[in-house]
């Protein structure tokens, strides 16, 4: 997001950066920490103008009656949700109260869940056009009242073909001009020499797995993995490097299995420090139940790593199965280990060949990144195709180079 924002700015876009809690910056990097003094936040709400917003809403009411009804009186959400959604609308009408003045002409919400409602409604009491971007669990599980919001954008903007032909399959109602592709990508400019890992000088396989500790990166799989692995008599071990709220369980699962000699949490790894994580690594494992097109395989990738990943949703778009990377079955205990038994062979034969399979596979996988996930060229790609869509009357737009000071795009 954070990036987003800085791409449309160097355009010479005025751009409202907008959240509704204040965003943990450790966590956005370092895009977002530069914006986070000038975000604007709905917390803490203040009374005064939860009063002005229930105000507005009383006198645009004509403005979002349609919502309030889809909340009440249709679908199958049940009453804990729309007491939720109706409270969103509450605060869509605060975020409104805020904006008003500010001369905001397009309100743009990254992520599909409740805070695209409340961007939904601040642009509908504001008489703007609003969009907003898909990523993965947005779409593809927590997708409450996504037919109306994808009704009432100007367009939707999703990482990976998957989740667009997902969207149209399931709400086919939608013109599919209106799904527009932006891929995510990775700095490509410090491109790593193509290297193995020394075999003969490091005998134990190492299994690197890079991400947020939450249940849908499913890291208790590969826990369980693990235990096949050693039961099998394999010497290896496992660095999980990401910090979140399944550490204690994963824990515990750790001492259930008696894997403390095998798996290490390293809990959150600075930036600054992942060189050396994915320099000993032979294999960058995902285990995901739910993924968009995740950036760690794409820096794993750049880096030179195999990496092995379930085959899901838009993953087989980066990762080509025995061309780029591996894939095993979701779900497949028995497929994951045997894709990791068939890497270790494949890699102690690596020492006797000058070039193996692997190494046209680490080549391959770099060039997919290059070519398809660079995020100097997918960012320049977004702010044409944004900016095209929005299409504001007053808006000239030549070769993207005169700054357009008129226009301010909100991102909540």
């Amino acid at each position: 997001m954070g990036e987003e924002i800085q791409e449309l700015r160097r355009r010479g876009v005025q751009v409202i950066a907008g959240s509704v809690r204040r965003p943990d910056a450790a966590q956005g990097g370092a895009s977002l920490e530069a914006l986070e003094p000038e975000i604007l936040c709905l917390q803490p709400v203040r009374v005064l103008i939860l009063l002005r917003a229930l105000s507005l809403v009383i006198r645009r009411w004509g403005e979002i009656s349609d919502l309030v009804a889809r909340v009440l009186l249709r679908g199958k959400e049940s009453p804990k949700r729309r007491l939720k959604a109706m409270l969103h609308t509450w605060l869509g009408a605060y975020y409104a109260v805020l904006l008003e003045g500010r001369g905001v002409k397009h309100v743009h919400v990254h992520h599909g869940y409740f805070g695209s409602w409340i961007g939904m409604v601040a642009a509908r009491l504001l008489g703007v056009s609003f969009s907003m971007t898909l990523h993965g669990s947005d779409l593809l599980v927590n997708r409450a009242y996504l037919d109306t919001k994808l009704k009432n954008c100007r367009f939707c903007v999703t990482i990976s073909e998957f989740n667009r032909r997902y969207t149209l399959e399931h709400f086919p109602w939608i013109e599919a001009s209106k799904i527009m592709v932006s891929r995510l990508g990775v700095d490509v400019a410090g491109r790593a020499e193509a290297r193995r890992v020394a075999r003969g000088t490091r005998r134990t396989f190492t299994l690197l797995a890079v991400g947020r500790l939450h249940a849908v990166k499913d890291h208790a799989f590969l826990v369980r993995a693990c235990a096949r692995l050693r039961d099998g008599g394999f010497d290896f071990e496992c660095v999980i490097a990401g910090e979140g709220p399944e550490r204690k369980r994963l824990e515990f699962l750790i001492r259930k299995h008696r894997l403390q000699d095998h798996i290490t949490l390293a809990g959150h790894v600075a930036r600054a420090q992942m060189d050396a994580l994915y320099g000993r690594a032979d294999v960058v494992v995902l285990t995901s139940r739910s993924e968009g097109i995740p950036l760690v395989l794409m820096e794993a990738m750049m880096r030179n790593r195999i990496v092995l990943a379930p085959a899901i949703t838009g993953i087989p778009e980066i990762v080509i199965p025995g061309k780029t990377g591996l894939l095993y079955a979701p779900g497949a205990l028995q497929d994951f280990v045997a894709k990791i038994l068939f890497l270790e062979k494949q890699m102690c034969r690596e020492d006797r060949n000058a070039v193996s399979r692997l190494d046209w596979i680490r080549h391959a996988a770099q060039v997919q990144v290059l070519h398809n996930f660079s995020r100097t060229k997918n960012l320049s790609h977004f702010g044409d195709r944004f900016l095209q869509r929005i299409a504001i009357p007053d808006l000239v737009i030549k070769d993207w180079s005169p700054p357009h000071e008129d226009l301010v795009l909100q991102q909540v």
